[in-house]
């Protein structure tokens, strides 16, 4: 069975390699063509619409959306017969509230910020800073849970590194990005050999190299809880989808998706093991179906100048409204920059918004909210005076936390204090970015 036919989280059969040829049409964020409308649209909806008694204002009439005090009405009156509000009647509600006032202060630094990400149960947040500029194979590892490892001196101390080189291997490469299995036993890195690496925390050895794509890997994650779908985004413009099942017998990704004109620098799964999305650096977020791969990469053209570098040029004017003639995303959406470095794009939470927005930072130092469904820009949150690289919204409370090339990590809230501290920003020296 094709993965083009397979329909939810049935990722059992390896497909032979003669994935859907899909070319879908060039999109902007205000066109969507009817199998997103009829699809993921409607999977939205689905996680965020509330019960028919709670939004009808008379029989055969329905008003979206509905007032929170209404919501609360209807329940305290069980018109739906639950007594209580189902995941979806909470998600209506809380996906109005979005975390756009502020902001509040959470850390500075005389060192740019490059992440910051809340911990999956919401309990934790770790935010980086650049101290020094390297890339190298190794990967350290912290402990954040443990009161013991603190380190003054020396930073290292209280880190274990992980080595992803290969015995035998002289190349030398860097890692772009890294990320954990669900079950925590597995990460899996982008790096700049243009190869993807799994590494067996039990075993502590890169346990599988997967030689990827034709340029620099940026980006990688894992599909669902599963582990066994890897999705890939690189330099030479492309979003990878690879079944480690298949590997064996294959030998090559399970399928390719075209769209982007310029590299992929981030890409985030929706979890189900079918939608992605992915930044890139034609100034794009798109957002993907794997059921729409094809089984190998078609012409892709160079609509840039060969000598532009995202990383201290801007983007050429002409460019900006230039499509690939084989686009096969689902939607594009346009408005935040993605320049110096590689910023990162991410959907909403599932629990409070049903993961009915998806947002990015920028180059410009802002934050931007799109829905997901119109395409239409619902906030911009403005104060950083550097690239926001990373953002990360609350997977509970409408929180977001920002973090700049500034040296601040700044907190956005719903609907947070009447007062709003300023923040104090230290002096930064300034330097080349270094992705």
């Amino acid at each position: 069975m094709s993965y083009r036919a397979r329909f939810g989280r049935d990722n059992s059969a390896c497909d032979s390699g003669n994935s859907a040829e899909g070319s879908g049409s060039s999109k902007g964020p205000d066109e969507v063509s009817n199998d997103f409308d009829h699809e993921i649209a409607q999977l939205t909806k689905h996680r965020s619409r509330p019960h028919r008694l709670l939004s009808g204002d008379m029989a055969g009439k329905s008003r979206l959306p509905v007032s929170t005090m209404k919501m609360l009405a209807g329940r305290e009156s069980n018109y739906s017969g639950r007594g209580r509000f189902s995941l979806a009647d909470c998600c209506h509600v809380l996906s109005r509230y979005l975390p756009i006032n502020g902001p509040w202060g959470v850390d500075q630094s005389r060192s740019p910020a490059y992440v910051s990400q809340f911990s999956n149960d919401g309990l934790a947040f770790v935010a980086g800073f650049q101290v020094y500029a390297s890339m190298t194979p190794v990967v350290n590892i912290v402990n954040v849970g443990s009161s013991t490892t603190v380190s003054v001196a020396n930073v290292m101390e209280v880190h274990e590194g992980l080595d992803f080189s290969i015995e035998g291997d002289e190349d030398e490469f860097g890692i772009f990005s890294v990320k954990f299995s669900t079950d925590g036993r597995e990460l899996v890195a982008a790096s700049s050999d243009a190869s993807i690496y799994v590494y067996d925390l039990q075993a502590n050895k890169v346990s599988l190299r997967i030689p990827a794509h034709q340029s620099d890997v940026n980006t990688v994650c894992f599909a669902d809880e599963t582990g066994h779908l890897i999705y890939s985004g690189s330099d030479d413009n492309l979003c990878k989808v690879w079944d480690r099942r298949c590997l064996m017998t294959y030998g090559q990704a399970s399928g390719v998706l075209m769209g982007h004109l310029e590299g992929v620098t981030f890409i985030d799964s929706r979890g189900d093991g079918r939608y992605l999305i992915s930044n890139g650096k034609d100034q794009t977020t798109k957002l993907w179906d794997i059921r729409k791969m094809s089984s190998r990469a078609m012409y892709s053209p160079r609509l840039t100048d060969r000598d532009w570098d995202y990383r201290w040029m801007e983007y050429p004017a002409h460019a900006r409204t230039l499509k690939h003639p084989n686009d096969q995303s689902l939607a594009t959406y346009r408005g935040h920059a993605v320049l110096r470095t590689l910023i990162r794009c991410y959907f909403s939470p599932a629990y409070s918004t049903g993961q009915k927005y998806i947002y990015t930072g920028s180059s410009d130092h802002s934050v931007y909210i799109y829905d997901l469904v119109t395409g239409a820009q619902v906030a911009k949150l403005d104060h950083h005076e550097g690239p926001v690289r990373d953002c990360s919204w609350h997977p509970l409370y409408p929180i977001l936390v920002s973090s700049s090339w500034d040296g601040t990590v700044a907190r956005w809230e719903f609907p947070g204090d009447d007062q709003v501290p300023t923040l104090v920003r230290p002096k930064i020296r300034r330097r080349r970015g270094f992705y």
